[in-house]
């Protein structure tokens, strides 16, 4: 049972079915990419369910109707964490091409598992930023540290808790737990919860490192 309040586990079969070919140490970068992209689909049709729609008039070939759209107040923001972040963030402009990609890179220190910068393509200010709809990528939220960063970098700029939502592929209840203490009101989405972290950091039983598995970088 899911213990946190605004956390969202997709249960769905796909997933499920995808989340044991990613978890799979055989699997190969190929299949291993094809499988995330399946599951990032499933992830955002859930992180977005809940955007704002406004109606419109259209003619169709045989009459005019009414029909919806996004609200055209409401400017969508993709934010993946560079380097893993990004194949959520084609799937994301396939889903809403109209949004706009702000990325964000650090990389974790392996001694004190705390975020190093080193990329920010933000705006210092956000015009009316609760009109701001933020979409933080990363497939792996582990201790929570970059999560907890990448939600400050957009709260920092004014942009209220309820329209942050963080997308992770597998989570640890560790980091779930900090997040939500600092940001409770930010939507977590994601594939699965696991069990723990090891001492090193890493999600347990996890997928091992999301980015070399996704870019084929990892070392026999």
């Amino acid at each position: 049972m899911n213990r946190f309040k605004n956390v969202f586990v997709i249960n769905h079969p796909l997933c499920e079915h995808n989340l044991s070919i990613i978890r799979n140490e055989k699997t190969s970068a190929e299949v291993f990419r094809s499988a995330v992209k399946r599951i990032t689909y499933l992830l955002f049709y859930k992180a977005s369910e809940d955007l704002q729609t406004e109606e419109i008039t259209v003619k169709t070939p045989l009459e005019e109707c009414t029909c919806k759209q996004l609200s055209t107040e409401k400017e969508i923001i993709i934010a993946p964490i560079l380097r893993a972040g990004l194949i959520f963030s084609d799937i994301a402009n396939e889903i809403m091409p109209f949004a706009t990609v702000r990325h964000i890179g650090m990389y974790r220190d392996e001694e004190t598992l705390t975020p190093i910068w080193y990329y920010n393509k933000t705006p210092i200010e956000f015009e009316h930023p609760e009109n701001k709809i933020i979409f933080i990528l990363d497939p792996m939220l582990a201790t929570g540290n970059s999560a907890i960063d990448a939600i400050k970098l957009f709260t920092s700029k004014r942009v209220p808790q309820t329209n942050i939502r963080f997308v992770s592929l597998i989570s640890a209840p560790e980091g779930l737990e900090k997040v939500q203490d600092l940001f409770p009101e930010v939507k977590i989405i994601t594939a699965s919860i696991d069990n723990c972290l090891n001492n090193h950091g890493y999600i347990r039983p996890g997928l091992g490192d999301a980015g070399d598995r996704i870019f084929n970088t990892a070392e026999n």
